[in-house]
C-alpha cells in the first residue's frame, strides 16, 4: 500500500446552515460543527495518522485541532488548501445569488472569484507537497472545504474538468481516502463518516488492489 491522505471537510457553520457562500470568509464552526468535529476526530484517530494539516482558515483549522487533541499531532497550516475565493458572493445566500447574477449562477462563476481551474491546482499541489513528506507509518490528514478538496481530488485522479461534476461534494466532517498506486493517486473513500473497510468483490484486480 502507498501513500494515503484522507481529505476532511471542516464542520458545520451557522452560514453552512444558512447556505451562505463561505469563500475566504473566516467563519467559526458552530456548537454543532464543534460537536461533528470531536466525532470525527475519535474515528480517524484509529487510523494513526502521522501528519495532520490544515487550512488557514478557522472552520477547517479547528477542525483538524480537535483529531490533534486525541493523536498529540500538531496541526500545520497551509493557505493554499482554503476554499474556493468567492468575490462578490462571500456573504450571500444562493437565493441571492441566482436573483442578482442569474447567468454567472448557471455557471458557478462569481465575479471577482476564483476560477475552478487555479483551485483545483493549487489544491493538488499542496496535497502533493506535504504528501512527500510521509513516512510509511500513517496516512496524511487535510482538513480543508468542501469545493476546494473536490476540485483537488478531481485533479489528482487525474480527470478531465468536463467529468469533475461527476465527484459529489462532501458532507460537513465527511471524509475522502486517497492512496498512491502504481499508477497514480486512485479514490478509496468518498464522503465517508465510518472508517473505510476491506473491499472483497468481483471488480477487477486492478481496481480492488494496487494497480
Amino acid at each position: 500500500m502507498g501513500r494515503r491522505v484522507v481529505c476532511l471537510r471542516h464542520g458545520q457553520t451557522l452560514w453552512n446552515v444558512e447556505k451562505r457562500f463561505q469563500g475566504h470568509t473566516d467563519i467559526a464552526l458552530d456548537e454543532t460543527g464543534i460537536a461533528q468535529a470531536a466525532r470525527a476526530a475519535s474515528l480517524l484517530a484509529s487510523l494513526r495518522p502521522t501528519m495532520l494539516v490544515a487550512s488557514d482558515l478557522r472552520r477547517a483549522y479547528d477542525t483538524a485541532s480537535a483529531l490533534g487533541r486525541i493523536t498529540g499531532l500538531d496541526v500545520m497550516v497551509d493557505k493554499d488548501l482554503r476554499e474556493r475565493g468567492g468575490g462578490e458572493w462571500e456573504g450571500l445566500t444562493r437565493d441571492e445569488i441566482r436573483a442578482g447574477w442569474p447567468v454567472e449562477y448557471e455557471a458557478w462563476e462569481a465575479p471577482g472569484g476564483e476560477d475552478v481551474t487555479h483551485v483545483a491546482d493549487r489544491v493538488a499541489e499542496a496535497v502533493e507537497r506535504w504528501a512527500g513528506r510521509l513516512g510509511d507509518d500513517g496516512p496524511l490528514v487535510i482538513a480543508s472545504h468542501g469545493a476546494a478538496l473536490r476540485l483537488g481530488i478531481c485533479r489528482l485522479l487525474g480527470l478531465p474538468q468536463e467529468l469533475w461534476s461527476a465527484l459529489g461534494s462532501l458532507g460537513n466532517c465527511s471524509w475522502s481516502v486517497l492512496e498512491e498506486g502504481r499508477r497514480g493517486w486512485r479514490l478509496m473513500e468518498h464522503n465517508a463518516g465510518t472508517l473505510p473497510e476491506p473491499v472483497s468483490s468481483d471488480d477487477s484486480p486492478a481496481a480492488t488492489a494496487d494497480g
